[in-house]
């Protein structure tokens, strides 16, 4: 399966989870609150957090920006999607604050305009998100930046999954299995499919979720993902249409701490006999029984 280097980090085979706080749009379109997220995430003990970035203009159709939508923006969804989308200034102070408090960052640029203007801040990896998987061009934009990419898989069939790796190479490609789904059901995860998709591939696989508990995401790193990503919020009773899906700063703080739980406890597959059992042995073994 190998491994991805990003930033100071190797990620995949042999290495420690990957964790990635998911900010997504849930900060609302405010800077302080998106500081609020990034500093949830580093108590937590989260290796990064990602943010999403479109060119609104492009990414979305007139008549879809048009169409009525109340919001705490305007009354259009051209509206929503232009008050939840940050600035180049607003990601220079992210990425200052990012710098301060020693946690990597980086986003999902949905349009390659959104891909030229993150050149600037040097992230150490760029994310495509499931619904631009098919999105050859941009693909291909995102791979000539040189930077290592982490793809999610959701809404895609392996023949789709089978061409974006094609299109993208398996060089520095780490592949998300996700359920794009918001919150996802327990039993449209499909867990099993991170194995298979290790076997297919090459690469390393992570877990992108989007339920609503912690136990299956920790069940996906058991199950051999190297990253897992989950979206966090302060209060999931919060405006938003991602906040449901989305962990408090209590829930990413467990995930975090039963995954490094579970890294600890993986040992070497080498059955043994622990020092601190000899003395329980020899009070709970029958004296005298046949060995």
């Amino acid at each position: 399966m190998g491994t991805v280097k990003i930033g100071n980090r190797l990620v995949g085979a042999g290495q420690p989870c990957y964790v990635i706080a998911e900010v997504g749009i849930n900060h609302n379109g405010n800077v302080d609150l998106a500081k609020r997220l990034v500093s949830v995430a580093v108590a937590a003990g989260c290796d990064a957090v990602k943010f999403q970035k479109r060119t609104v203009d492009v990414v979305y159709t007139a008549k879809e920006l048009a169409t009525p939508r109340e919001n705490p923006f305007g009354t259009t969804n051209g509206d929503l999607k232009h008050g939840l989308e940050f600035g180049p200034d607003d990601y220079a102070e992210l990425a200052a604050f990012c710098k301060s408090v020693k946690i990597d960052w980086f986003v999902s640029p949905w349009d390659e305009g959104s891909v030229d203007m993150m050149e600037q801040f040097h992230p150490p990896v760029y994310k495509i998100a499931s619904a631009s998987l098919t999105d050859d061009h941009l693909l291909k934009h995102i791979r000539k930046t040189g930077k290592p990419i982490i793809a999610s898989t959701g809404m895609s069939t392996y023949a789709e999954i089978d061409h974006a790796v094609e299109v993208l190479g398996k060089e520095d490609l780490i592949l998300m299995h996700t359920t794009s789904t918001y919150p996802a059901k327990y039993e449209q995860l499909n867990l099993r499919a991170i194995p298979n998709m290790i076997e297919r591939y090459g690469v390393p696989v992570g877990y992108s979720g989007h339920e609503t508990g912690i136990p299956t995401s920790v069940a996906a790193f058991v199950l051999g993902a190297c990253c897992v990503e989950r979206h966090i919020t302060m209060d999931r009773a919060m405006w938003g249409s991602d906040q449901a899906a989305s962990l408090e700063p209590n829930g990413i703080s467990r995930l975090v701490r039963d995954i490094r739980l579970c890294e600890q406890s993986m040992g070497d597959g080498v059955k043994r006999v622990y020092e601190e059992e000899i003395p329980v042995m020899k009070k709970l073994r029958r004296v005298g029984a046949a060995v």
